[in-house]
């Protein structure tokens, strides 16, 4: 049967020949991998490399592994260059708690939780973040909400709105500038050849105030006195750990619109971060 012909409430098909394809249906988040697929229906099909983020898929980190290590109590920081545009699928780095020696480390990991039980590390691509609602029940999230969060360091995150045939990006950082944590999960997947994967995803909330005009998500941004209690694997309770996620108080938050260069995700430049002037403010 003619695709034209289905009777379907669903919106209508927009097929793009880019090779990651993403649907949202309901509240569900779809991706798949490959050319165009008929099946895909959606209100946003885009790519990772040409996209307005479905939630939260995009951030910065420029912080000196230095810095990031006084300010989340780690012995031994990574460093890197300063990103401008991280996007998924890339790595990231995140602070855990080692279970052996209790005390908190940084590691790379792949941005796109992988879950152990996969029988593909694709997943990976559709996991890139969890709501904050259902994550300690969804079966991708809930056993590393139990027992393997970890700290997402970042110094601001970028949410898109659509203007006419442009998506526009803002950034959206501390009104001090001091780099900051989303809350995470993460998860260590073994290939059938041993090869060992480690993900992350992070999590997100109901927009606050500030970003509520761009969009009604943003990422967890945990409380610097609520990281201790996060990453700690004996609190069981999801009660307690549901309560630390809630949208960040708008008042300590800004934002700017910047260049859709952003919009690009091969492209992590330092003017990603610069203001631009698109009229009146919203901020």
């Amino acid at each position: 049967m003619n695709i034209s012909e289905r009777k379907t409430s669903r919106p209508k098909i927009r097929l793009m020949p880019f090779r990651f394809q993403v649907c949202k249906i309901g509240e569900e988040l779809f991706t798949k991998e490959g050319p165009p697929n008929p099946n895909f229906f959606e209100c946003e099909l885009v790519s990772l490399n040409e996209r307005c983020c479905p939630m939260c898929g995009r951030f910065v980190l420029m912080a000196l592994g230095k810095t990031l290590a006084e300010i989340f109590e780690v012995k031994e920081a990574i460093d890197e260059q300063p990103r401008y545009n991280v996007a998924p699928t890339q790595n990231v780095r995140i602070v855990r708690l080692n279970h052996q020696t209790a005390h908190r480390e940084m590691s790379m990991v792949k941005w796109g939780l992988i879950p152990s039980w996969a029988k593909d590390p694709s997943i990976g691509t559709r996991l890139i973040n969890a709501r904050s609602e259902t994550v300690h029940q969804k079966p991708a999230f809930r056993a590393s909400f139990k027992s393997r969060r970890c700290l997402v360091p970042s110094d601001g995150f970028y949410e898109w709105e659509k203007k006419a045939k442009v998506k526009q990006p803002y950034l959206f950082r501390m009104v001090d500038d001091r780099p900051f944590a989303f809350a995470g999960l993460w998860d260590r997947w073994q290939a059938p050849d041993g090869k060992v994967t480690e993900s992350c995803t992070i999590i997100t909330t109901p927009a606050n105030e500030r970003l509520i005009s761009i969009h009604d998500r943003m990422p967890a941004i945990l409380k610097p006195e609520d990281y201790g209690i996060w990453l700690d694997p004996a609190v069981k309770n999801p009660n307690a750990l549901l309560e630390l996620m809630i949208p960040f108080p708008s008042e300590l938050m800004t934002g700017i619109p910047v260049s859709t260069k952003v919009n690009r995700a091969s492209y992590d430049g330092p003017d990603c971060i610069e203001p631009i002037v698109i009229g009146e403010s919203l901020f």
